[in-house]
């Protein structure tokens, strides 16, 4: 398949495909921070178990993981265009299912069932929209490009979660996740009405016949160029113990607000939109910083404050005091993750980008499903205080050790 090989140049405010997918993922966000609200306080009200909780995020993670083994080959080899809006179309049917299965009884059950399901879709449609942000925007816009949409995306999980607490205060938690559900929708229509040549992947590679072509070599790629890049595969290995750490860390904060400070679901609602702002800022500050200090001084930087601020949460006793480190965190970590990926973006050929980009969370995202939750266990046996100060002391420790690795380096876009 061929694409258009003329540079996307101008600026993205004048860019009418890239404006309409800004505005269809910004609205599917806003969706999906209803689920962020409403699953875990689903769980909470049903069964009254932290553990529960973690399991519960722990399963879904497994499944990421096994479904970004193949999602970049389905990227690199189907039509992404395509491919985004099946997946918002699958993502719509099964979280429809839940509220209607409410209707007729609490069955914690269906959660272990479309929950993982859901996520194993969610890591397709990720790996294939990193891939076409970079079709979308070009390369030299591509920070640019992140940083806009995950700050709207965060904007829109500034109000989103609020509307979340109140929905499920009011209507209960069902109500939330059928509107995350009506998102999925308006994320399809908003590829859908985008150009699909934007989408296209130019192939260089040679192509096999069919009889010859091996199936794990394709599953191999995105892996053997991740690991053949200094700077990509030291980041991979952290980041896969970063997240290890900090899957489970939006579960125990929420129960930390219902069951350490006694909170209603509207005020986890308002916390959680309040750190959505840290979000914010941080992406709309990314394409500058990473100018001014460089790629690795920003993301060491990013890392230490975000430790730090995960040990705040450990020692904060007031809501308005986890609100505020949680807006610190999350601007941090968006900080971190927008440099991560438009790196990965910049230095990994078009016709690999997919494989590249499930490779790197697949195994980025390994650890996590044990650490969402070993997390909901601690918590359940020591405390959330006990499990905020280990974690943070741990990310710490990871900033350290990428100060002499490759990943310190100012610009290895250049290298």
């Amino acid at each position: 398949m061929k694409s258009d090989t003329r540079p996307v140049t101008g600026s993205l405010w004048r860019d009418r495909d890239f404006l309409i997918f800004w505005c269809a993922q910004t609205l599917s966000v806003a969706g999906d921070s209803f689920a962020l609200i409403a699953v875990p306080l689903l769980v909470l009200n049903v069964t009254g178990s932290v553990a529960q909780m973690g399991l519960l995020t722990g399963v879904s993670g497994a499944a990421s993981v096994a479904a970004g083994v193949f999602a970049g080959v389905l990227a690199d080899r189907l039509d992404r265009r395509r491919l985004l809006i099946l997946c918002d179309l699958i993502r719509l049917v099964l979280y429809v299912t839940i509220p209607v299965a409410w209707a007729f009884g609490q069955h914690v059950w269906l959660l272990y069932a479309v929950l993982p399901m859901a996520a194993a879709v969610g890591m397709v449609f990720q790996v294939t929209y990193v891939a076409a942000v970079r079709g979308l925007a070009g390369e030299k816009r591509v920070t640019e490009a992140n940083g806009m949409l995950y700050a709207t995306a965060a904007a829109a999980g500034i109000l989103g979660p609020t509307l979340a607490g109140v929905v499920t205060g009011h209507l209960g938690p069902t109500a939330a996740i059928t509107i995350n559900a009506a998102s999925f929708g308006l994320s399809a229509a908003g590829v859908l009405l985008t150009r699909a040549s934007r989408y296209a992947v130019e192939t260089i590679e040679p192509v096999e016949p069919a009889p010859n072509r091996r199936p794990w070599r394709e599953l191999l790629a995105g892996a053997e160029f991740l690991f053949r890049h200094p700077v990509l595969r030291t980041l991979t290995v952290l980041l896969s113990f970063f997240i290890f750490m900090t899957l489970g860390l939006t579960d125990i904060v929420i129960y930390r607000l219902k069951h350490d400070l006694g909170q209603a679901d509207s005020v986890v609602g308002v916390v959680l939109g309040i750190g959505a702002a840290g979000t914010m800022v941080g992406s709309m500050l990314v394409a500058r910083m990473r100018r001014i200090l460089g790629f690795g001084p920003l993301w060491i930087g990013a890392q230490v404050v975000s430790g730090l601020a995960i040990l705040g949460l450990g020692l904060a006793r007031s809501v308005w005091g986890v609100a505020a480190i949680m807006a610190l965190y999350l601007a941090c970590v968006s900080l971190a993750g927008i440099c991560s990926m438009s790196l990965r973006q910049q230095v990994t050929p078009s016709r690999l980008l997919g494989r590249v980009t499930s490779a790197f969370w697949t195994i980025h995202f390994s650890l996590g499903p044990v650490g969402a939750a070993a997390l909901g266990w601690a918590t359940a046996q020591y405390s959330a205080t006990t499990v905020f100060v280990f974690a943070g002391a741990a990310c710490l420790l990871l900033a350290l050790i990428a100060l002499v690795t490759p990943v310190r380096q100012r610009h290895p876009e250049h290298a």
